[in-house]
């Protein structure tokens, strides 16, 4: 075999181990599934499959619960996420510090019912966003309704939540039952606070859904196995 032969090889065992690694990288195991009633599904463009209890939820992953139904998910740095009937989420992107807490994740709750309970990640790695506002979590319990054009916010415990609209007009809310609600009606956007929540999380929608637990194992694992970045053959393509 001449060394152009072999340069070739070697590029090719790389090309086609980048393909490989690339959705399988979107396979990162960021969470599980804790509690699951009646229909609860993740979405793909390929149509939808069940989540069972233990499941593992991914990155850049939907989940989504159907009428009667709820699910709650328990990240890997212990963050408890409740969905309510009919609710979709989207863990739109996840960056770990370490094994046991994100230096950056961003959801997404396109619509329905949530609680949110923080876990062991610093106080700014949560962005959890609707469709007309943005919401910071500082250690603290939320519950979050986002309907159409309309996000409530409910602060139920100690801790602080800072909500904005996506017009950067922001409310704090400090004290338990501080309520943030954003609409959006004729091209605009309004925010108002009360110390009077107008909503609450159904924790009764299924056993165990306002429990919190601690992630059993929350070394994040990729399914199937991805390369690395060594180089097994011992040289680097094109040299």
């Amino acid at each position: 075999m001449n060394w152009r032969h072999c340069v070739f090889l070697v590029c090719a065992f790389c090309l086609s181990a980048a393909l490989a690694a690339g959705p399988a990288r979107a396979q990162t195991r960021v969470g599980e599934a804790a509690v699951v009633k009646n229909e609860v599904v993740r979405v793909m463009a390929s149509g939808t499959t069940p989540i069972n209890v233990g499941d593992s939820v991914v990155r850049d992953e939907t989940v989504r619960t159907g009428t009667d139904s709820a699910t709650r998910l328990v990240m890997a740095d212990s963050t408890n996420l409740s969905l309510g009937p009919n609710s979709t989420l989207k863990l739109d992107r996840t960056v770990f510090d370490d094994a046991h807490s994100y230096r950056d994740i961003s959801i997404k709750l396109t619509t329905g019912a949530f609680r949110f309970v923080t876990g062991n990640s610093d106080k700014g790695a949560y962005k959890i966003q609707t469709q007309v506002a943005t919401i910071g979590v500082r250690g603290t319990i939320l519950d979050i309704l986002s309907q159409r054009g309309k996000t409530t916010v409910v602060l139920r415990d100690n801790g602080a939540s800072r909500v904005c609209t996506l017009t950067f007009q922001c409310i704090e809310l400090t004290k338990p039952g501080d309520t943030a609600v954003i609409t959006f009606a004729g091209g605009k956007y309004t925010i108002q606070k009360s110390s009077t929540p107008p909503w609450t999380f159904a924790c009764g929608a299924a056993a165990g859904l306002c429990s919190t637990t601690q992630y059993a194992d929350a070394t994040p694992t990729i399914t199937p196995p991805v390369d690395d970045g060594s180089d097994p053959t011992g040289m680097l393509c094109g040299r």
